[in-house]
């Protein structure tokens, strides 16, 4: 009886794994295609926001989960950004390309309908390397792209940038 209990316990979480991945799938899945939308960027926490238009293209596997984009802002600067993502086991990493520092790590895990990063620039900003990103679906044809840093002057959570992206 004992045995059995063992091997019922096992193929239920063989289930709800492959559930899981199903689910992650399907998820991953819903942000292919192409996206624009508008925003602001705020490159340090002492300088104004400028808003910025941008258009993604956004492919995704199983288990990746690309957006490869452009943003445009103050009429003529124009900045190539890319997030290149990973899912194993639940866990995101990545990378993301597009600040002035360099190459970005990312790590995190999704939550509902957000994939929660913790980003590690390549150097210094807002005086230190961690700020938050989050991906978020929005509706069906939506994704909210959120960076959040920290003002070394106040210690509080600043949004430095946010992104509203719809598909085009």
């Amino acid at each position: 009886m004992r045995r059995f209990a063992q091997v019922a316990l096992a193929g239920c979480l063989v289930i709800a794994a492959g559930a899981a991945r199903a689910d992650e799938t399907k998820f991953l899945k819903s942000f292919k295609g192409n996206f624009a939308g508008k925003g602001t960027v705020q490159v340090t926490t002492d300088v104004p926001n400028v808003g910025v238009s941008c258009s993604f293209k956004s492919n995704a596997t199983s288990t990746s989960l690309s957006l490869d984009g452009n943003c445009r802002g103050l009429i003529l600067v124009t900045r190539a950004i890319s997030a290149r993502l990973k899912v194993s086991g639940g866990k995101y990493s990545g990378v993301y390309v597009g600040s002035r520092t360099g190459p970005a790590q990312l790590n995190g895990s999704r939550s509902g309908n957000a994939i929660n990063l913790a980003i590690r620039w390549a150097k210094e900003v807002n005086g230190d390397r961690t700020a938050q990103l989050t991906v978020q679906k929005n509706g069906a044809d939506g994704i909210v792209l959120t960076v959040v840093d920290r003002d070394p002057q106040t210690g509080k959570s600043v949004v430095t940038s946010r992104i509203d992206l719809r598909r085009s």
